[in-house]
């Protein structure tokens, strides 16, 4: 019996398709581990990212590193899918041919008839989840419509592909059967779920009919897009208190000129009354963002009207990337990667020192006040949970001491004593 080992890297759209092909090939008798440490695999695949240069970095020295260790014989086959072998197939082939097979993002037939295996349907559930057993992600949607210049995603993944809401409905209740308690909703693009299917915009009412299923403890978005904003969803997030507060939403820029070049749809003025909009009518939405700096056309003007934005706005949670020239965008074909690698990595600096202090201001401001806390895991002396502000992996987290035993999934009521610039300290009431 072959035993295989699979590895993810990039985003969690990624990871759902990982378990989805975990699930696959255990039914068709496979032994599967997900990123197991031990070196008793017959198979690697290696699931890749192919979004910016970083990214593609990884992959190609994950895929490299497995590929000695099939030359000195310590694994038979290196399999790889997913973005990078998407975008690069043909290239790949050529340059890396200890590679036993590539395949695309959208080729697990291929993939699973490679192995010897069939394409199994009606599958419940549909995929083996290689998150802790009380949060799962749930992908609503494919693709991207979305022409921002700098991006690459809509030619690797091409249109925007809805999945019919009541699909994702059976499978949220298959995760909460499971024993899943938070489901984080996710899509290159949020914000048009529903257009191609229902010719309107469907994220309010997917999102309702997810808060009204039993056992469903948090319900929490990522990834909306400003332009075209489904305003409606702001109501269910207000009247249902297992929708989190919480708002994923990639801002990228503030001022118009960079907002203009970047092919954003939307003005700085319209930006901020989106905002306002936000912590009007959901009181106590905690914001998350990211930001993109030194693309092509940014001047020092641009770069000081986002760091005002910064701190303006004071975002609960914000990331920042230097710009990537990738091939086949529209910046790539129409601009020159004028701004040098150190003027983006000291730009990225400066605006996450200003985050930093806005970050540790909130922390702060929590001390002596009492959250609703997930316990995901244990580290030595602490507990690690989450509040609903928090999403796993990519947030800050709350440090419970481990005096007392806590159960992994379970919530807590926990009075936070401590904080620093990214994480709190609590202890349970």
């Amino acid at each position: 019996m072959d035993k295989v080992n699979i590895f993810t890297l990039g985003c969690s759209k990624n990871r759902v398709d990982t378990e989805v092909l975990i699930k696959q090939l255990q039914e068709n008798g496979f032994v599967v581990d997900h990123e197991s440490p031990e070196n008793d695999h017959d198979i690697i695949i290696i699931n890749t990212c192919g979004f910016i240069g970083d990214a593609k970095e990884e992959s190609i020295d994950t895929i490299l590193n497995f590929c000695e260790a099939k030359n000195q014989g310590l694994i038979s086959k290196v399999l790889v899918f997913g973005c990078l072998s998407e975008r690069y197939k043909d290239e790949l082939i050529s340059e890396i041919p200890e590679v036993d097979g590539w395949f695309g993002k959208f080729e697990l037939e291929n993939m699973l008839d490679f192995l010897g295996s069939k394409t199994l349907t009606n599958l419940t559930p549909v995929r083996t989840l290689t998150t802790p057993s009380h949060y799962a992600f749930l992908k609503i949607s494919e693709g991207c419509d979305r022409t921002c210049s700098f991006c690459a995603i809509p030619n690797i993944t091409k249109g925007h592909k809805s999945r019919p809401m009541e699909g994702l409905v059976e499978e949220a209740k298959q995760l909460i059967n499971q024993g899943v308690k938070e489901i984080i909703l996710i899509a290159q693009d949020l914000s048009y779920y529903g257009i191609d299917l229902y010719k309107k915009q469907m994220l309010a009412p997917l999102m309702e009919e997810l808060a009204q299923l039993k056992g469903l403890e948090w319900l929490r978005i990522h990834y909306t897009y400003p332009a075209h904003f489904p305003y409606a969803i702001l109501p269910v997030m207000a009247k249902y208190n297992n929708v989190c507060n919480y708002m994923d939403i990639a801002l990228q820029h503030i001022s118009d000129n960079m907002l203009k070049i970047m092919r954003r749809n939307i003005s700085k003025e319209e930006t901020y009354k989106l905002i306002e909009r936000f912590r009007t009518e959901v009181p106590g939405m905690a914001l998350r963002t990211t930001l993109l700096v030194g693309h092509p056309g940014e001047t020092d003007e641009d770069f000081e009207e986002l760091k005002q934005f910064v701190q303006d706005v004071k975002f609960e949670r914000l990331g920042v990337f230097a710009y990537s020239h990738e091939e086949d965008t529209y910046s790539y074909n129409n601009y020159s990667d004028e701004i040098d690698q150190n003027i983006k990595d000291k730009r990225v600096e400066e605006i996450m020192e200003l985050q930093q202090q806005i970050s540790l201001t909130h922390n702060r401001n929590k001390i002596g006040k009492t959250f609703k806390v997930i316990v995901d895991r244990q580290e030595g002396q602490y507990f690690i949970g989450r509040t609903e502000h928090d999403s796993p992996e990519v947030d800050g987290e709350v440090l419970i001491s481990a005096k007392k035993p806590l159960i992994m999934g379970n919530f807590y009521a926990i009075n936070i004593v401590d904080a620093d610039e990214y994480d709190l300290y609590g202890e349970p009431v």
